[in-house]
């Protein structure tokens, strides 16, 4: 027989930010049910830092463990996957009756979807494989962030909502190429220029950051399907090239 030594730690550092993200999920859910729905929003952008932070720290200071990745993806259907669903249910979508809630569930369903393919990936290229969950809780908040800071009300728009949600559950399980920030690290030097762009960016978020969140997000949301019908043109040009090679 042979004996395996299985690693079973529990780091305390990047178990803990884990720990705020899903504190952030479960306060949004609170304030939702409240009508505090600015609050609620706030609370899964601020989950988003946590769950940013989690994983960088982990790899960091080389505390990863299997107990922590499960752990995350737990605290991240409820911060991404449920507290934004119920946000835009309560927000808007209550009223549409049996197609809100049919939407907003979807979007459950298919966030815990992705969550589990991305568990069970191998891949580790730089591209992410169908939307992530974060960035479509993202775009939901970022939705109405936008609407209260210009103090738009969403009821005309209900219709438009409940589409992007349905998109946004398709995109998540699609396989439409989503570009990846695993490769940026906090704890490596950079360039002078990345750093001042970096610093514009943050700036520049900083000066009206509900509509430039509105804006930032809903182009990652769009670069999927425009990158995914790039890679499968070139990727037929390159096939056709090289059939013509070798005739």
């Amino acid at each position: 027989m042979q004996k395996q030594n299985v690693k079973k730690s529990i780091y305390i550092l990047p178990n803990l930010f884990t720990s705020m993200n899903l504190f952030c999920g479960y306060y949004s859910i609170t304030a939702a049910i409240q009508s505090r729905f600015v609050d609620a929003a706030i609370a899964i952008l601020i989950g988003g830092v946590f769950d940013l932070l989690d994983g960088k720290i982990a790899r960091a200071t080389n505390t990863t463990s299997k107990f922590g990745i499960e752990y995350d993806s737990l605290a991240d259907l409820i911060t991404f996957g449920l507290a934004p669903a119920l946000l835009m249910f309560l927000w808007v979508l209550e009223s549409t009756g049996r197609p809100g809630w049919s939407a907003t569930f979807l979007f459950v369903i298919c966030g815990a979807l992705r969550l589990a393919r991305f568990n069970t990936s191998s891949s580790s290229g730089s591209d992410f494989e169908g939307l992530p969950i974060p960035a479509a809780a993202a775009m939901n908040v970022s939705v109405v962030l936008f609407f209260s800071r210009l103090q738009i009300s969403p009821e005309p728009f209900k219709l438009v909502l409940l589409v992007l949600m349905f998109g946004l559950s398709f995109c998540m399980v699609s396989s439409f190429r989503y570009k990846s920030l695993k490769k940026v690290s906090f704890f490596k030097s950079m360039k002078f220029n990345k750093l001042v762009g970096l610093v514009l960016i943050l700036v520049a978020i900083a000066t009206e950051p509900s509509i430039l969140l509105f804006v930032v997000f809903s182009i990652y949301v769009m670069s999927g399907p425009v990158l995914t019908l790039v890679y499968q043109k070139y990727s037929k040009r390159d096939k056709a090239a090289q059939a013509d090679k070798g005739f």
